[in-house]
């Protein structure tokens, strides 16, 4: 088992940053893909920022140009740096952690609230 803990989400003005962190803890040897989906109130959950092992990260066209995914493999964290935010990035942000891109294990998720 993986447990994900993401914190940093928050209420921000639009054009403001954030930038979340998960801290991933247990089997973590299993996992090589790493990633953040969000999902806004009434709308299903999409994928944000995604990152495997060897690989480059992969974003969201919405998001590309404004979003960073990054890891700390040291202190096995995954952060995801938001800039330029925009009301509609309001959501439920989720960290993710699983095997060659099939995603397992999943965080509580943290708010992010874009206020125009």
């Amino acid at each position: 088992q993986v447990q994900l803990v993401e914190s940093g989400g928050g209420l921000v003005q639009a054009g403001g940053s954030l930038r979340l962190s998960c801290a991933a803890s247990g089997s973590i040897f299993s996992i090589n893909s790493m990633g953040w989906f969000r999902q806004a109130s009434g709308k299903q959950r999409e994928v944000v920022a995604t990152f495997t092992r060897g690989g480059s990260p992969n974003y969201v066209a919405s998001v590309k140009g404004r979003f960073t995914i990054s890891t700390d493999n040291a202190k096995m964290m995954v952060y995801l740096q938001m800039n330029m935010l925009k009301p509609e990035d309001t959501a439920l942000y989720y960290c993710s952690a699983g095997k060659d891109g099939v995603y397992k294990y999943w965080g509580q998720g943290t708010q992010v609230t874009v206020s125009s």
